[in-house]
C-alpha cells in the first residue's frame, strides 16, 4: 500500500545542501514528493510510495544528514499520488532558497 510521510526537519539544515542531498537520494527510490526550505528555518519533506521504500529512502537520508538534524516531527498517511516525481519546492516568503 502506498503512504505518504510529511516530515519537518529542524536543525542546521538550510544552507547545508539539505534539499539537494534529498533530490539526489530520492532518485535512487521510487519515491515522489518534495522538500522545501520553511521561513522558520526549518525544512519540509513530502514522500509518497510503497511504505518499505519510503523508509529506505528516509533511512539513507538522515543517515547522510545526521549531523544537521536535531529534530524530526513525522507524520504518515494514506497516499494522495498527487506527485509526479521528487522536486524541490521553495517555500512561500523565500527566493531561491533564501528569505526575501
Amino acid at each position: 500500500m502506498k503512504e505518504q510521510r510529511h516530515i519537518i526537519y529542524r536543525g542546521q539544515v538550510q544552507g547545508v545542501g539539505f534539499r539537494m542531498t534529498t533530490v539526489r537520494i530520492a532518485k535512487g527510490f521510487h519515491v515522489t514528493g518534495y522538500v522545501k526550505n520553511l521561513a522558520d528555518g526549518s525544512v519540509e519533506l513530502i514522500a509518497e510510495g510503497e511504505r518499505e521504500e519510503i523508509r529506505s529512502f528516509i533511512a539513507e537520508l538522515e543517515e547522510r544528514m545526521e549531523a544537521n538534524i536535531r529534530e524530526k516531527t513525522e507524520n504518515r498517511i494514506v497516499a494522495a499520488q498527487a506527485h509526479s516525481d521528487f522536486s524541490v519546492h521553495l517555500a512561500d516568503g523565500l527566493e531561491n532558497g533564501r528569505l526575501r
